[in-house]
């Protein structure tokens, strides 16, 4: 910022293990926001390493960091994020259009996550045709729909009331229990307990990093 350096994240060290599922948890300019972006290869650290499944990510290109985003990484957002004058099948399926897959196969496998997160009866609905709840749901078939290593939400139930939260919250504890690494940002404790390892971070550094038994 001009001439002022602002350290969003100070010398942390943090593992993740396949089929982990975490909450990161800490105040407003905790460094969260930064460690969710570093793991979701939207940022690449300016010190230190990130080791993703063997490889080293902080050195690579941008062509290969989104490469990478495609293929590893599921995002869900608070927001959303899905485009207005596309189907929720179209939106599910927009990974698999950069990953070269036809559009026949692209429905097939749409249509399918769209099942797994109880929307199939929806897949011709527009997003401003469906509620906020629904629309996470296309949102979190559209991360799984690639099969990535990480499932990275950021605040995914922010802009939802508690019963749709909840309904939300047992979708990623299915995606958990059948396998996927989970990783949450959330404010909100009652998310967080849905994880099973919550790391809080204070001024850039972890405060604490609490497995359940």
């Amino acid at each position: 910022m001009g001439s002022e350096e602002v350290h969003a994240l100070r010398s942390i060290s943090i593992n993740i293990e396949r089929n982990e599922y975490v909450a990161l948890m800490g105040p407003s300019g905790s460094g969260k926001s930064t460690l969710m972006n570093v793991l979701g290869c939207l940022d690449s650290p300016t010190a230190g390493n990130y080791i993703l499944n063997q490889k080293e990510v902080s050195k690579l290109d941008d062509a290969e960091l989104a490469r990478i985003r495609n293929e590893e990484i599921g995002f869900v957002f608070q927001t959303f994020n899905l485009l207005p004058r596309m189907t929720a099948l179209e939106n599910v399926g927009l990974p698999l259009i950069y990953a070269g897959v036809s559009k026949k196969e692209r429905n097939e496998r749409a249509a399918h996550v769209l099942d797994l997160v109880n929307l199939a009866d929806r897949m011709d609905h527009k997003p401003n045709e469906l509620s906020g709840g629904q629309r996470q749901r296309v949102a979190i078939a559209r991360a799984i729909i690639n099969k990535p290593s990480i499932i990275l939400a950021d605040e995914p139930t922010g802009n939802l009331d508690t019963s749709t939260s909840n309904e939300i919250m047992q979708i990623f504890d299915e995606l958990h229990q059948s396998g996927n690494t989970v990783i949450l940002v959330t404010h909100e404790p009652e998310i967080a307990e849905y994880a099973k390892r919550v790391i809080t971070l204070r001024d850039g550094l972890v405060d604490s990093d609490i497995r359940k038994e």
